[in-house]
């Protein structure tokens, strides 16, 4: 029973759950106004949820394709630890009680934001992968989402800075995924999965890396005129963007491009962790 029930966790994929989390957060911390904590508690407990559905049905769907890769084939559902019908249920009913109270419990905005990140991850991305590696860029969209919906827990509605906090996350992700595809990318064709090195080469994954990288760097410092951080905050985000975009530029002038990809997935996660944290303290 205890397998069980960490086979069951497993499926929503903690770790990446808890990131989610960590940048809705940030959107309602940054957000003008202020949120009740009852308010708050419920606003995390839903996303969480929505996120773990999402994950959950994902793990469902490529159950199959997960049998073929080194990093998912000890997951539960290719591992045969558990039946799909037990991710099929919770993830169902993990969505269909977290949307409609995150719609009833916070407010309207929220909750749509919500369903379009469900159902956009689950019925659009998810089956995407196996045609066009142009899900990668679908699959940015419900990524990014969290800190947006933070944002809209406090205001009720859309603006500008909020838009600014879904664009860091948004094309943060670009680069973040491309470097896995390139040192996984014989993993991903076994499965049957369409990625960019694959289907356009490896110099169109680099190129797009780079250039994500850049607009990242610049929609950074967006924040700072719209008044969401200050100088040590600018300081960061100048710093880690040139560092970001020279660790995707330099895979033109790499002689091994699996250790670039690993390079440039390390500077990721550096990058986005720095940056909350300078934001976090810039506005303390």
């Amino acid at each position: 029973m205890a397998l069980t029930a960490r086979d069951l966790i497993a499926l929503t994929k903690p770790r990446i759950t808890l990131m989610v989390l960590v940048t809705a957060a940030g959107g309602m911390w940054l957000a003008p106004g202020t949120l009740d904590l009852g308010s708050m508690a419920v606003m995390l407990l839903t996303t969480g949820m929505v996120v773990g559905a999402a994950n959950t049905l994902n793990c469902y769907l490529e159950r199959d394709s997960d049998r073929l890769m080194a990093r998912t084939a000890n997951r539960p559902l290719p591992d045969r630890r558990l039946r799909p019908s037990w991710a099929l249920t919770l993830g169902v009913v993990m969505g269909l009680f977290a949307v409609p109270t995150l719609t009833l419990a916070v407010n309207p905005m929220t909750g749509l934001l919500g369903a379009v990140a469900l159902v956009s991850y689950v019925a659009i991305y998810t089956p995407m992968k196996q045609h066009t590696p142009a899900a990668l860029f679908v699959g940015a969209l419900p990524g990014a989402l969290p800190p947006l919906m933070g944002w809209t827990a406090v205001t009720g509605s859309i603006a500008a800075p909020g838009l600014v906090l879904f664009g860091v996350l948004f094309f943060w992700q670009i680069p973040h995924f491309i470097a896995i595809s390139v040192f996984r990318q014989d993993e991903y064709e076994r499965a049957g999965l369409k990625v960019l090195p694959s289907v356009r080469g490896i110099r169109s994954a680099k190129l797009q890396a780079t250039a994500y990288a850049a607009a990242l760097w610049v929609t950074s410092l967006l924040l700072v005129p719209y008044g969401l951080a200050g100088t040590l905050y600018l300081t960061a985000a100048l710093a880690l963007g040139a560092y970001f975009f020279w660790t995707a530029a330099r895979g033109f002038f790499a002689s091994e491009d699996d250790a670039w990809a690993k390079k440039l997935f390390v500077a990721s996660l550096i990058y986005l962790t720095a940056l909350f944290a300078a934001l976090i303290v810039d506005a303390l």
